[in-house]
């Protein structure tokens, strides 16, 4: 059972052990969303579409269906529980500009739920709840 914060709506400033975790593209080009924003304000790599970045963790979700999200979802999973010391704030990631609904991306996060320093956006967890 969820029960701890959500992810804010607004994200405009983290604090030093906290990540933004966005949805971009297997090439790193952050051009719109979150993704942007991860690039401008919290330390995206451009050219890197996948994991830790600065204060960002990048989730690609532009280059197919869910089936081909879920596994860097896991591998998202996975990294934050061998990071304790880090709060992980995941943004609705493929719900904006890659077009998917809620409903589709939010049960890809279904094993984070009882992950401590993964913080979900409200939607997420009512969908999976």
């Amino acid at each position: 059972m969820y029960n701890r914060e959500f992810t804010p709506e607004r994200i405009t400033e983290l604090g030093p052990n906290e990540i933004f975790v966005f949805g971009s593209n297997l090439a790193g080009a952050h051009g719109g969303g979150a993704a942007w924003l991860a690039y401008n304000s919290f330390g995206a790599v451009w050219g890197q579409g996948v994991g830790l970045q600065g204060q960002s963790y990048g989730i690609p979700t532009m280059h197919g269906g869910v089936e081909v999200i879920k596994p860097y979802v896991d591998e998202f999973i996975s990294f934050a529980k061998t990071r304790p010391d880090l709060k992980f704030y995941v943004t609705q990631i493929g719900c904006g500009i890659a077009g998917f609904q809620v409903k589709e991306i939010a049960p890809l996060f279904l094993e984070a739920i009882d992950v401590e320093n993964i913080i979900l956006p409200q939607a997420f967890v009512q969908a999976i709840e």
